[in-house]
């Protein structure tokens, strides 16, 4: 699609109409069932498809299935996929030699109960800033988590919910983190000066939501249970969270994180058949999972060919008045737009001109504008249920993508933080 081209609003909004089917299929049908159980997200995403391969006239249905294809079978998505396929066998593996039991143990022989919760979204700030990577910080912590809230009784999405938001909060300012890299480029800053207008957003942001937690675990009951464990059980997550930490890439942590597992499933003398069966087990575990990327991801393609994409540019650019006005719209843009392709680094991408255009007219200093960029990006993908972060979680987990949204307070609490932003600074 030309994006010099001129979309009407009857054109954008049918272009814009496969999105729609998706939220009335899956979220309006849910709530209406009173159940998220009771409609599995893979329906509503190729309902939306089909419906998306069908309005898109002009072109032979085979063109218009290959433009499908091509979406769906983007290097991007299929780097997603190993990242899953990877996952899914390193977790189970692990899981089925004892390593989440181990950890879960020896996490609670040094924390009191009262302070997991605190403690989990902690981990997960930490490990997501050093590793610059929510995909890789989920994959890591979310067995953990679950297992932590079986152990306490506890609610397993609320557990699910802290990992995820952890895991935005250093996606959000790492310095290798792919949305900082995009942002900064696309708007001519250094990583320390976005990082240096990041920080007064996203800080505040982290320790009201630490707060809440804090709170919320205050009156939390002792979980009794039996700390004793084998130490070296959890030498698979440890060399993970490690390798990741010195910034190797996620296939290859994960590969290496396997590995490691198969060695010390070796040493314990677990046969070699039994560990390929669980490694097996956890691939497929991940089918739907995969299923419904690939939907998703062809289904926005035909999204982006029809000009819904360029349809959101020129409706948000059409009027603004004011540096705030401004960068309102750059965040509103970024949202839209993430929402559209469930992807923050393609979403700066898709944006990121446009934006600099938009900042240099109205003096707002570029560290600003890549800061804007990479948070509106990272609330939109922390909150969509068809996000990879999400979904992964979900599935380790065994739950509902929308599970965890309840829970979810980071998001909320930067969406709070960049308002005030844009009121208070509005041009820093």
């Amino acid at each position: 699609m030309d994006n010099s081209k001129i979309i009407t609003t009857r054109q954008g909004l049918k272009a814009l109409s496969p999105m729609a089917v998706f939220l009335i299929s899956y979220v309006v049908t849910s709530i209406i069932a009173g159940d998220f159980y009771k409609m599995p997200i893979s329906v509503a995403l190729l309902a939306a498809s089909v419906w998306g391969v069908t309005i898109s006239t002009g072109q032979p249905l085979t063109s218009r299935i290959e433009i499908f294809s091509k979406a769906a079978g983007h290097s991007s998505i299929l780097y997603m996929l190993w990242v899953f396929v990877l996952a899914g066998a390193f977790s189970t593996l692990a899981r089925e030699l004892g390593a989440v039991d181990a950890t879960v143990r020896l996490t609670l022989r040094f924390f009191p109960a009262e302070f997991i919760v605190p403690t989990m979204f902690l981990a997960a700030c930490f490990i997501s800033l050093s590793i610059g990577t929510s995909v890789g910080t989920v994959v890591a912590l979310t067995p953990i988590a679950v297992e932590l809230a079986q152990q306490s009784d506890g609610n397993v999405p609320f557990y699910v919910a802290l990992i995820i938001s952890g895991a935005f909060f250093g996606d959000n300012i790492s310095f290798i983190s792919d949305t900082t890299i995009a942002a900064t480029r696309s708007q001519g800053c250094g990583m320390d000066e976005k990082f240096k207008a990041n920080i007064l957003i996203v800080l505040p942001a982290a320790l009201i939501t630490l707060l809440i937690y804090i709170l919320m675990s205050y009156g939390t009951p002792a979980i009794k249970t039996d700390t004793s464990c084998n130490p070296w059980l959890i030498l698979p997550y440890m060399v993970v969270i490690v390798t990741a930490i010195i910034g190797i890439n996620v296939t290859i942590v994960l590969t290496i994180g396997t590995v490691t597992a198969l060695v010390l499933g070796l040493i314990y003398q677990t046969p070699l058949l039994d560990m390929a069966l669980y490694m097996g087990s956890g691939i497929n575990s991940m089918g739907e999972l995969i299923i419904i990327t690939l939907l998703a991801a062809g289904m926005l393609g035909l999204i982006r060919e029809m000009g819904g994409i360029t349809f959101i540019l020129q409706l948000m650019t059409a009027r603004i008045s004011g540096s705030r006005g401004a960068q309102s719209v750059i965040c509103l843009l970024t949202g839209i737009v993430n929402l559209c392709t469930a992807n923050n680094t393609v979403a700066i991408i898709t944006v990121g001109e446009i934006s600099n255009r938009i900042s240099r007219k109205f003096n707002i200093r570029p560290r600003k504008t890549a800061s804007l960029l990479d948070t509106s990006s990272c609330i939109v993908q922390c909150l969509i249920p068809y996000g990879a972060q999400t979904l992964l979680a979900a599935s380790l987990a065994g739950i509902s993508p929308l599970a965890p949204f309840p829970y979810m307070y980071y998001p909320w609490a930067l969406t709070l933080m960049v308002l005030l932003s844009i009121i208070i600074k509005n041009k820093k």
